[in-house]
């Protein structure tokens, strides 16, 4: 039954709330929900990673800007509704994009400037430890990272006393704690299933390199410690406090649980940390995840292995592009929009054009597009360069251009789910779907599910996304000690959430091939760019 006004109001004066934050690409989310795990109040926060050549990056200033907008943002709402200031939180979690190189010296100083995820200067080094690990090391992985900072002979490594992940920096600077989740730690270096930390083995292998051991540290000692799920990692220190919230009004001493990366977070908002319970998350980035039952039999340099929050074994299919060309195309129109001093507000654009996709020709009128703003290891290249291809001949229409971008967004995902679900038998009932993506109903949903032959499910809840499940998880601190954590989803946090699902269709499927065929005959195309345009 929902709560009151005045019950929300005494519940946020006693501090009987949670609060989850995520760094995203594009945005940074904070969330705050109350024991029923209903939100209460979110902020938000824009920002935009910066291109310095030859890496993407935020600055340490961006993030605590950021991070203070959003957090204001949200006790901005607060104050509005409900009249009181916010003192006390129960808990409070941190996640943030997961894997890139945020280094610091023993000063604790940044050794060279935060390289993200999207960075694809790595291959050597992702190649090699491949290979050796026989296990896939993508390019973004923080391992990657580090060992090509060392084949590169970069001056500072030797001076690296600890490696982390944005959350991870995020989480130590708030609660003065080295630490960090499972979820976020297997972007980081492989997890073992049986041990639930690093893999000794691999660790091993890694510190037994040439150029590695002629470090003054070894791997063990620079990577941060991972904590279980539902346990407290931290306190709020009175630093992090201001960091947080310069007005004074939040009080140190409030509890944290370990930080966590989008993925993880993005299977708590599903609820999909089972096995064969899976999800899609689509915003700048898009990847999907399926917690397998049993290990894959070959090795897929498509396929990362990383962990669920409780320390499962997921297969993630993952693109660097999704939304970011397609946002700047619409922001064409509605810069049209503005100089015609049309009256509309950005979602009824939004609606509009990716509706009109669903009206386009079974061929996508024979356009094609390139949505790569960064490279892409799975096809191959190291750069992005965004293209629209077409032909005199061309049936160039709007929809037949939305559909084109949409469709483009989920080839690169669909190349890797094919070979989970076709060589590995990957088994899934249908896949969950959350993200900037799907805020216009049904539209992505079913284009996704013609992609991947899959059902796809999208909740309520799906616009909340990762700051959502990161609350989530900052509430199970407290239950931890009642129940596991898939039974605390299934029983108490999900108990009441309702879902749509919409099914493949064969013309659906067809026409999304018809695309897929086009988009990797051409990637040639893609590639001549990025060759040419330097």
């Amino acid at each position: 039954m929902p709560k009151s006004k005045e019950e929300i109001k005494q519940i946020i004066i006693n501090g009987d709330t949670y609060v989850g934050i995520e760094l995203g690409s594009t945005r940074i989310k904070t969330v705050m929900i109350d024991d029923s795990f209903t939100p209460i109040a979110s902020g938000n926060c824009r920002w935009e990673s910066e291109y310095c050549d030859p890496y993407w990056t935020y600055t340490l200033d961006q993030i605590w800007d950021g991070l203070k907008e959003s957090y204001a943002d949200l006790i901005k709402t607060i104050k509005k509704t409900y009249g009181v200031d916010v003192k006390k939180i129960k808990t409070i979690g941190v996640s943030a994009m997961m894997h890139g190189f945020l280094a610091f010296d023993q000063h604790n100083q940044l050794v060279t400037p935060y390289r993200t995820w999207r960075n694809a200067t790595t291959q050597e080094a992702s190649t090699a430890l491949s290979n050796m690990f026989d296990f896939n090391i993508p390019q973004r992985w923080s391992i990657a990272h580090l060992y090509q900072a060392i084949i590169n002979e970069e001056p500072y490594i030797k001076d690296i006393t600890y490696l982390t992940t944005l959350a991870g920096y995020v989480h130590w600077q708030l609660t003065g704690q080295k630490v960090i989740g499972i979820g976020d730690s297997s972007g980081m270096f492989p997890v073992s299933t049986e041990s639930q930390n690093y893999d000794e083995n691999l660790m091993k292998l890694f510190n037994d390199i040439a150029k590695v051991k002629k470090m003054p540290w070894s791997l063990e000692d620079i990577l941060p410690i991972i904590i279980p799920v539902g346990t407290a990692a931290g306190q709020l220190i009175s630093s992090g406090a201001k960091l947080l919230d310069p007005s004074g009004n939040l009080e140190p001493g409030i509890s944290f649980c370990a930080p966590e990366g989008d993925a993880a977070t993005g299977m708590v908002a599903t609820n999909s940390v089972q096995s064969k319970t899976g999800n899609v998350s689509a915003g700048t980035s898009i990847f999907a995840m399926i917690v397998l039952e049993n290990q894959l039999k070959n090795f897929h340099p498509e396929i990362d292995l990383i962990m669920t929050p409780t320390g499962k074994q997921v297969a993630m299919i993952h693109s660097n592009s999704c939304s970011s060309d397609l946002d700047a195309w619409i922001n064409l129109f509605i810069t049209f929009a503005d100089k015609m001093k049309f009256s509309y507000e950005r979602d009824d654009i939004y609606d509009m054009l990716f509706n009109i996709a669903l009206e386009a020709d079974e061929d996508s009128g024979d356009l094609l597009a390139y949505n790569f703003y960064s490279g892409e290891q799975m096809v191959g290249t190291n750069l992005g360069r965004p293209l629209f291809v077409r032909k005199p001949e061309s049936n160039f229409t709007l929809a037949n251009f939305m559909r084109t971008h949409l469709y483009t967004a989920l080839c690169i995902l669909k190349k890797g789910m094919d070979i989970l679900f076709e060589q590995e038998i990957a088994s899934v009932h249908h896949l969950k779907a959350h993200g900037g993506l799907f805020k216009v109903k049904g539209v992505v949903q079913k284009i996704l599910a013609d992609a991947m032959n899959v059902p796809i499910a999208v909740s309520e809840t799906a616009g909340e996304g990762g700051a959502w499940g990161m609350a989530i998880l900052a509430a199970y601190v407290s239950e931890k000690h009642r129940m596991l954590f898939e039974t605390f989803l299934e029983e108490k946090v999900f108990v009441m959430h309702n879902h749509q699902i919409i099914h493949p269709t064969q013309q659906g499927i067809k026409a999304f091939e018809i695309y897929y065929q086009r988009f990797m005959k051409a990637l040639s195309v893609e590639k001549e760019a990025i060759r040419r345009l330097k």
